[in-house]
């Protein structure tokens, strides 16, 4: 065997193991900076509203059709309101009652305002007519002073023989009369000041009375205010009686015929709002250079020979399997190295001829032009 024989299979094996590790060390580069990045791994995507009720009820009835064409507040379902009706009703008679029951306090806080002005005014006459049995027993007192002197000066004289038994009875009868009357006037002022205390005691129970009312004023107010309350809920489940659309769309699949009992948070229809946009789903080593505004091609597979135009406007702050329900965790058992997938966000130019024929799911192939290179070479040129 020649030593050409043995030479050429290994400078060739050589050059391929060359050629091999060159294109797996820079492939991601080359891929990464290209200037425009396609992908087919793209869809058309809308937002899509599950509407659900947040009452239960009997559906009376359903007033669109599968994807019909709805406006924004157009009637989409409609619950039997009956008893919705019927508790706001109540409500608003229990509100009513309870407006009349604080009427009603008022109407005793009035009440009890003249009967403590009246308590004040007898207290006001209890007070005087203390004043005057006091200014009465004093009248009195010198006379019953002047009196007993002068029974005394009688009794001397007499047992002096200076003076009759006729002047002693005139002193005696004297002294006894003002002591009478002192007597009477003492009665009289523990009388008035026994009607100063009870006017007193009257008039602080009916202060006492009308603190009472005030609080009861202040507890009917808190029962209105639960009431009006009450109205309000009322009013808004009687709302929620009506199902309208939130937004322009299509009505997805109906989930619920008339006569059917539903329960809360049961979804009735699907709303597909009618601003589309599409989902690339580029590979992360494709993202090297593209940016944010970077403009964007768009083929639709239904639709052949038809070219889109938009703009990236939102990359995913993480990759697909990161918000699967269980995310990867390459931390455990053996590591096979995928590539993972980042979906990017772009919205189409306004007025584009497939406004109202682009459905949600349609398979379109995205070829953005990535701006990031363009921005380095300038970088690296200043």
């Amino acid at each position: 065997m020649s030593k050409r024989t043995i030479i050429v299979p290994i400078v060739v094996l050589g050059v391929a193991a060359i050629l091999l590790f060159t294109i797996k060390g820079c492939w991601n580069s080359w891929q990464g900076g290209s200037a425009e990045q396609r992908t087919d791994d793209a869809y058309v995507r809308a937002d899509m509203t599950p509407l659900s009720t947040r009452i239960s009820g009997t559906i009376r009835k359903v007033d669109v059709n599968d994807f019909e064409t709805v406006k924004s507040g157009q009637l989409l379902v409609e619950l039997d309101d009956a008893d919705y009706r019927a508790i706001l009703a109540e409500a608003n008679a229990a509100l009513a009652g309870a407006q009349a029951q604080l009427e009603d306090n008022q109407a005793a806080k009035r009440i009890q305002d003249v009967k403590i002005q009246n308590a004040e005014t007898v207290v006001e006459q209890s007070a005087a007519a203390v004043s005057a049995a006091k200014a009465g027993v004093a009248a009195v007192q010198p006379d019953v002073t002047r009196s007993a002197i002068e029974l005394k000066r009688q009794e001397n004289l007499l047992a002096a023989k200076a003076a009759t038994h006729q002047q002693l009875e005139q002193a005696v009868a004297d002294a006894d009369r003002f002591s009478g009357l002192l007597a009477s006037r003492q009665a009289d002022l523990q009388r008035a000041e026994a009607a100063l205390t009870s006017s007193r005691t009257l008039l602080e129970a009916e202060k006492r009375q009308r603190s009472a009312l005030d609080v009861r004023d202040n507890l009917y107010r808190a029962e209105i205010q639960a009431k009006e309350a009450a109205i309000v809920v009322a009013n808004v489940n009687l709302g929620y009686t009506r199902i309208v659309a939130p937004t322009d769309g299509a009505v997805g699949e109906r989930h619920v015929l008339e006569g059917q009992l539903i329960a809360p948070g049961m979804q009735v229809v699907d709303l597909v709002k009618g601003d589309v946009w599409i989902q690339a789903n580029y590979k992360e080593t494709q993202l090297t250079n593209i940016r944010k505004g970077d403009v964007a091609d768009i083929k639709v597979d239904t639709f052949p020979g038809v070219v889109l135009h938009g703009k990236v406007v939102e990359i995913a702050p993480a990759s697909g399997s990161q918000f699967a329900l269980l995310p990867p965790d390459n931390a455990t058992g053996n590591f096979t190295k995928v590539v993972q997938r980042i979906p990017v966000k772009i919205a189409l130019d306004p007025g584009h001829p497939l406004h109202d024929k682009l459905r949600p799911g349609f398979s379109v192939v995205v070829t953005i032009h990535a701006s990031g290179k363009n921005a380095k070479a300038e970088g690296s040129q200043s």
